[in-house]
């Protein structure tokens, strides 16, 4: 079933309990679906926020304004749809309060996979909410701008290890995956030259392969989600002479890598937005690291035992096989 939230989120405007905002309005909205759109006679100026690459990206074709991270503030309304993940709808709600003037007006949606009616209660017990609506398999609800902030939400910042700083709604907040880990275990030694990262998260691989380093070193990370961008930049921004880390914000799956590369490396997500499995996304993932290699390079990968990669990496690569599976992850290792 698709996820029909942003119908949601616009349902109390059609339906009347909210008013349709007007042309003089300054609306955020943060967390756009890119498939949107507005009901007749909202003609509100909005700036959309959306991290994800992919929505981004298709956002934008749309002659939409939108950015990747939240800024500007005295919004008369702000528009939160939220996602999957609990503490990034927390964090995003909180922002959304802060950003709107005194008087302001902010409108949560989330559908009910996602926990729209739990959500609803949560943020009753921080503030009095103006109404709430069920639609469209999802919850809507809304409340004027509070008079003190709204509380930080719990884990909003996780260390690992003393040395990473993650947060909700990145992959893997607040631990290293197990997938992650069984990799890094079968990473080769000595490594020197420019390497890539795909999918790189918050920079855990990456860090890993430096200290795997024999000689002078560039890592480049390709990550679609920009906060995890911003997170990998914190984590890897002390390294030593000799070693230069890039953070790339970017489709990998459909915009071109920076360069052509001896070794890669990824832990390809098999979950896009929604909740079910998504083995094409690592599919095209596997496809745009062939590209990116050069004859004789290297992919190291770790996937799910129940994924179907090896048919890909047979017609993209020269060879592949199997290094190590445990806890339900293979590490394949091919080269072009």
């Amino acid at each position: 079933m698709p996820d029909d939230s942003w119908r949601t989120l616009f349902h109390p405007f059609e339906a009347g309990h909210l008013a349709m905002p007007d042309a003089g309005s300054r609306v955020l909205f943060i967390g756009a679906d890119p498939d949107f759109r507005l009901p007749e006679g909202f003609s509100a100026q909005i700036i959309i926020i959306q991290g994800f690459r992919p929505a981004f990206l298709d956002l934008e074709r749309r002659g939409l304004a939108v950015l990747p991270r939240i800024k500007g503030a005295e919004y008369d309304i702000a528009l939160v749809l939220g996602g999957r993940h609990r503490g990034q709808n927390e964090a995003w709600i909180r922002e959304a309060a802060a950003r709107v003037r005194d008087g302001g007006l902010v409108v949560v949606a989330a559908s009910k996979k996602n926990g729209g009616d739990s959500l609803r209660r949560r943020t009753a017990g921080d503030v009095p909410l103006g109404g709430h609506l069920s639609k469209h398999h999802g919850m809507v609800f809304w409340f004027d701008k509070p008079a003190a902030p709204l509380p930080e939400p719990e884990n909003a910042v996780a260390v690992i290890e003393d040395r990473f700083k993650t947060a909700p709604g990145m992959f893997s907040h607040g631990r290293i995956d197990t997938g992650s880990l069984l990799l890094a275990s079968q990473l080769p030694q000595n490594v020197k030259g420019t390497i890539a990262d795909l999918g790189a998260g918050w920079g855990y691989l990456s860090a890993e392969l430096l200290s795997h380093r024999a000689g002078d070193l560039a890592v480049h990370l390709y990550e679609a989600d920009f906060a995890s961008c911003e997170a990998a930049r914190a984590n890897l921004a002390s390294v030593p002479e000799g070693v230069r880390v890039e953070v790339f914000w970017r489709d990998v799956t459909t915009e071109p890598l920076e360069r052509q590369y001896n070794l890669m490396v990824m832990n390809p997500p098999f979950h896009a937005t929604g909740h079910g499995a998504d083995p094409d996304l690592g599919v095209a993932m596997i496809e745009a690291a062939a590209k990116g290699l050069r004859t004789g390079g290297r992919l190291y990968m770790v996937a799910n035992v129940a994924l179907p990669y090896e048919r890909v990496l047979a017609a993209g690569f020269a060879r592949f096989e199997e290094r190590t599976r445990d806890q339900g992850f293979k590490v394949l290792v091919a080269t072009r």
